[in-house]
């Protein structure tokens, strides 16, 4: 089933040098310039026996195994009690890496970058050929950075921290040689690639369906990326219909069931275990025509957007889904994983080019701004990518960016090099501009050069310049952007073209392009405010695309005034759209209300708020009738300066009646969390841990009465950490662990000898020495609660462990 659209080639499409996402694109390309290929390969030579060229591998997960480690068959393996084992995903980033060249070797047309995709791709065919010349491995295709053993222990369904996944390594690394393929022409990735899909298919096809999805099923061992995928793609790039047989052998049965009935059962599932599978589907569905691939990826989609969306695009907390329809209700401190943005706009894509549903697209242009431009810091790094794992939503989140080796890390490096891949796509005698992001698309077969200027995303207007001359009529669908509201016209040359603009639709103008004509497209931005699907309450705010990130050091429910400033929508404020668009512009930042605000996409390091949370009247009145009694409610103490109550805070509460009553006859009550009203009769301290909503009402004797609330957020207790220690033969690796069940856990600190009281980022390794050594560390959770120190020692040599 051929998709209604098609993509342009990569160098085909640029993005102007001064629009937003050419920062991002930039900083990577500086990457993979500076980057060394040995680097990627240390870790297969190493496996393979082959010399290392003294180069060190990228780190992190991506690293050696233990010292003792070996490339051990599927038939050797000696068992988790006599092997020791470490770094089990290490191959992935590199293949993550080989697509992220193969990206920008295609989009930049840079000779240095094939170069550098043609040194990657034979380093490869050289450990594979290393491999099989051992003849230890049951197949010569076999290719991979460690032993196949990961993959017979799966089969004998070992759990995660035994293995790592091992064909979600093995997927990253193929779809690296087929991107290198496809995307540059390389003659000696594709061969490569296809023995590593028949010895998929020599290991998958001796065991029963029903023994697979077992083994699929399975957490994090089972997890096996977008195998189905690139299997498929690979069946079609090598006229090998064998390969898309081994695609079939990664469906599982209660996804696609699920995702064809309708049927919900993501929640507590691990996102990113299955949203590459979905994107698979589609694939599947273009080479077999079997419906239930394409409504399987569609009913799966509709169960997580917007029903499992955060503001920004993400979705998921611990890298789990959670209850569908929630969203404010599952806000932890871990949200949003940036693997899952980047395949959710991979399978919004291959959605739209099916069915040319508009609502894809808004999802996308959403994401790929506010997430995926947003996971990106603002600096150049000679060997880090600079991106992020979570982009968390909760109070007083920040960006944490680095990531080098690790599986966001990877997908990070494709994520920055190809955002000009669904500005436009095509189809028969038509051009659809998806995105109105500044650039340059030659459209070749159509015999026209088009110039998209838009200042996206701190623009008001869309404008299509065209140089050359059609052969035919052609029609251009141009994209209405959701948050386009008020007076929209799509004019051509300056003159009313008859089409009416609806935001969210594409608008559609037919004729025979030609050498300066010009189609524009008004779309007057606001500032909106868009509630959580689950609690009306808390909002992001939106300046038309963008969204605004609160700046504050509270890491409680940032209060902002919303009650009664909403018009369809929009939000009242002293300025315009346009006033404050050229705000944003000049300082980088908004003010409304006194909070200083900043673009999601930034790439800054400040703690931020995506959602504020529509603040109470500290005193309320019981309406408009005159003589109407009043209550306030007063907090004694002063929070911590996180917004937090690290001490049990005291409330007061105070009525004043109205000059015809009697204040005596005032009944004061109160309520905790919607409990029952008690009586008030005395200040109350609030024992209770978490995020409390203290309500108070006065009632005077003719029954009017006053209500109000205030939120308060409470954490008397300090977090919990501890050390875990795994010897390395010579050295022992400490891992650092923290536990808070109230504000959650902000870092931990440590020092050891030679070192300074820093925050512990990942496992490091402590070489044995003569004498034992002693590690403190502490942690410290988000209300500002720090523990005291602990101690870990480290015996010296010769020392009893």
């Amino acid at each position: 089933m051929t998709p209604r659209l098609r993509p342009f080639p990569l160098g085909a499409v640029r993005i102007d040098d001064a629009s937003p996402f050419a920062r991002a694109r930039d900083a990577m390309l500086h990457l993979a310039r500076a980057y060394p290929v040995d680097r990627l390969l240390a870790v297969f030579r190493r496996n393979a026996g082959l010399d290392t060229r003294g180069a060190t591998p990228p780190g992190n997960w991506e690293d050696f195994g233990h010292p003792a480690e070996q490339p051990w068959s599927e038939h050797d393996y000696p068992g988790r009690e006599h092997a020791p084992t470490a770094n089990l995903l290490r191959g992935h980033y590199a293949g993550h890496f080989l697509s992220m060249l193969a990206h920008a070797a295609a989009g930049e047309r840079d000779p240095a970058l094939q170069a550098k995709v043609d040194e990657f791709v034979a380093g490869l065919g050289e450990v594979q050929a290393a491999l099989a010349a051992t003849g230890r491995y049951s197949h010569p295709g076999f290719l991979a950075a460690y032993g196949e053993w990961q993959f017979s222990r799966l089969e004998d369904f070992a759990p995660y921290g035994e293995i790592w996944a091992p064909y979600y390594t093995c997927h990253k690394l193929m779809a690296g040689l087929l991107d290198a393929h496809e995307l540059t022409g390389s003659t000696e990735a594709l061969p490569i690639a296809t023995a590593m899909g028949h010895w998929v298919h020599q290991r998958l096809s001796r065991l029963d369906p029903e023994h697979r999805q077992r083994m699929w099923s399975l957490y994090i061992a089972g997890e096996f990326g977008g195998m189905n995928e690139t299997l498929a793609r690979l069946s079609k790039a090598a006229g090998d219909p064998l390969l898309l047989e081994t695609a079939a052998f990664f469906g599982q049965e209660t996804v696609l069931e699920a995702g064809a009935s309708g049927t919900d059962v993501l929640t507590d599932m691990h996102a990113n275990q299955h949203l590459p599978q979905l994107i698979g589907y589609v694939d599947q569905f273009e080479l077999t025509g079997e419906a239930r691939y394409l409504a399987a990826a569609q009913g799966i989609w509709a169960q997580v957007v917007p029903g499992r969306m955060y503001a920004h695009g993400g979705t998921g907390e611990s890298e789990l889904w959670g209850p569908p329809g929630t969203v404010a209700g599952d806000v932890g401190h871990r949200n949003a994983e940036t693997c899952a943005a980047y395949n959710l706009l991979k399978l919004a894509r291959r959605l739209f080019a099916h069915t040319l549903d508009p609502a894809y697209m808004d999802y996308y242009e959403r994401t790929v701004l506010n997430h995926v431009l947003g996971s990106r810091r603002a600096v150049r790094s000679d060997t880090s990518p600079e991106v992020t794992y979570m982009f968390p939503v909760h109070p007083g989140a920040y960006r944490e960016y680095g990531n080098t080796g690790t599986c966001c890390g990877g997908t990070g490096l494709e994520n920055h090099v190809k955002y000009q891949d669904t500005v436009f796509l095509r189809g028969d005698y038509g051009l659809y501009v998806n995105l109105p992001i500044d650039a340059e698309l030659d459209w070749e077969e159509a015999g026209l050069h088009v110039r998209l200027r838009s200042g996206f995303p701190l623009g008001e207007g869309i404008t299509l310049a065209f140089d050359g001359s059609s052969t035919r009529e052609r029609t251009i669908h141009l994209r209405v952007p959701s948050w386009a509201t008020g007076d929209l016209e799509l004019r051509l040359n300056g003159g009313p073209t008859g089409v009416n603009p609806v935001p969210g639709q594409y608008a559609s103008l037919t004729r025979a392009w030609k050498s300066g004509d010009e189609l524009h497209l008004t779309t007057p931005v606001r500032l909106r405010a868009e509630p959580a699907i689950d609690d009306e309450r808390q909002c992001a705010i939106f300046l038309g695309p963008t969204l605004l990130l609160a700046r504050s050091e509270l890491t409680t429910s940032l209060p902002f005034p919303l009650a009664g400033r909403s018009d369809a929508g929009a939000l009242i404020t002293d300025a315009t759209g346009t006033e404050l668009l050229a705000e944003l512009a000049a300082n980088g930042t908004v003010v409304l209300d006194g909070v200083e605000f900043e673009p999601c996409w930034s790439g800054l390091d400040t703690r931020y708020h995506m959602y504020v949370r529509s603040r109470d009247a500290e005193i309320a009145f019981g309406g408009a009738v005159a003589g109407m009694p009043a209550v306030a409610v007063e907090i004694l103490e002063e929070p911590a300066p996180s917004g937090w109550y690290t001490t049990a805070p005291t409330i007061r509460l105070h009525a004043l009646a109205a000059d015809t009553t009697d204040p005596d006859d005032l009944r004061l009550e109160w309520r905790l969390n919607d409990g029952d009203w008690r009586p008030y009769t005395d200040p109350v301290k609030i024992e209770t841990e978490g995020v409390q909503r203290i309500e108070a009402r006065a009632t005077d004797a003719r029954g009017l009465e006053a209500t109000t609330g205030r939120e308060l957020s409470v954490d008397t207790a300090p977090p919990r950490s501890r050390a875990v220690v795994k010897e390395l033969g010579s050295s022992w690796e400490i891992t650092l662990h923290a536990e808070d069940g109230v504000s959650g856990v902000e870092r931990i600190q440590w020092e050891g000898p030679g070192t300074f009281w820093g925050t512990f980022q990942e496992a490091f390794v402590r070489a044995i020495g003569p004498e034992p050594q002693v590690i403190e560390y502490a942690a410290t959770d988000r209300a500002g609660n720090e523990e005291p120190r602990r101690r870990l020692v480290i015996p010296g040599k010769g020392d009893p462990r």
